[in-house]
């Protein structure tokens, strides 16, 4: 999506909190298409302001610039449901172990055993041994 526009990109960057490079980046990707003034200098539009939000959004979301190259190389982003539920399982899987995560931490702050004699320590530790390197008579 090419346009033009009244913005330079030292003005974008600054109105996003990025750094130019970052924006030049992306339009190296081809996720940003500026338009040229007279003289050769990117200008960005309305569209542009969308499509910064949008890249914005998807990196929030978790994914990388080479999925948003996908899911923004059409009108539409939900022509790709086979890549958005890759990308829900995903997350599934990294707030499933973030959530273990906490709760070991939690269990930690509340438990009033040292952590080398707290059961669940222990039975977290040796859930992580392979069996076949288990200590022997265990």
């Amino acid at each position: 999506m090419k346009s033009t526009g009244g913005f330079t990109i030292g003005e974008l960057a600054h109105e996003f909190g990025l750094a130019t490079h970052v924006l030049r980046h992306w339009e190296s990707m081809g996720l940003l298409q500026p338009g040229r003034d007279g003289v050769g200098q990117r200008r960005y539009g309305e569209a542009d302001l969308v499509r910064v939000a949008l890249i914005l959004i998807g990196k929030e979301a978790g994914f990388g610039l080479r999925e948003l190259q996908i899911l923004l190389g059409t009108d539409n982003p939900m022509s790709h449901p086979e890549l958005l539920r890759r990308h829900v399982a995903a997350l599934e899987d990294r707030i499933a172990r973030a959530t273990a995560a906490k709760q070991l931490i939690e269990h930690a702050l509340a438990c009033p055993a040292a952590f080398d004699e707290c059961p669940h320590a222990k039975e977290q530790i040796a859930a992580r041994i392979p069996s076949r390197m288990a200590p022997i008579g265990k």
